[in-house]
């Protein structure tokens, strides 16, 4: 089992920047996948960033150049600067870990971007 507490997310106005941190407990050993996913209203959920160990980091066309993920994995954290927010990355923000075969989520955080 891993828990995930996410902090961070509020309101920002366009151009601004915010900061989400996710700190991971409990069976962390095993973790491949730290990451962060994001969903708007009545949008599915979609992936804003990953540090895969095995296969390194990716990110979302829509965030490449402005939002980078950084994980500690002596800390079991990880964290999403985001920068020259835009109305359109208004949404709920997920941490997300894979452990082994199973996924698991954070609460969510909201993140508000006006224009």
């Amino acid at each position: 089992q891993v828990q995930l507490v996410e902090s961070g997310g509020g309101s920002v106005q366009a151009g601004g920047s915010l900061r989400l941190s996710c700190a991971a407990s409990g069976s962390t050993s095993s973790i491949n996948v730290m990451g962060w996913y994001r969903q708007a209203p009545g949008m599915q959920r979609e992936l804003v960033a990953i540090d895969s160990i095995s296969d390194g980091i990716s990110y979302s066309d829509s965030v490449k150049c402005r939002f980078t993920i950084s994980r500690d994995n002596a800390k079991n954290t990880v964290d999403l600067q985001m920068n020259s927010l835009k109305s359109e990355d208004t949404a709920v923000y997920y941490c997300h870990v894979l452990y082994g075969y199973m996924n698991y989520w954070g609460q969510g955080t909201q993140v508000t971007v006006s224009s």
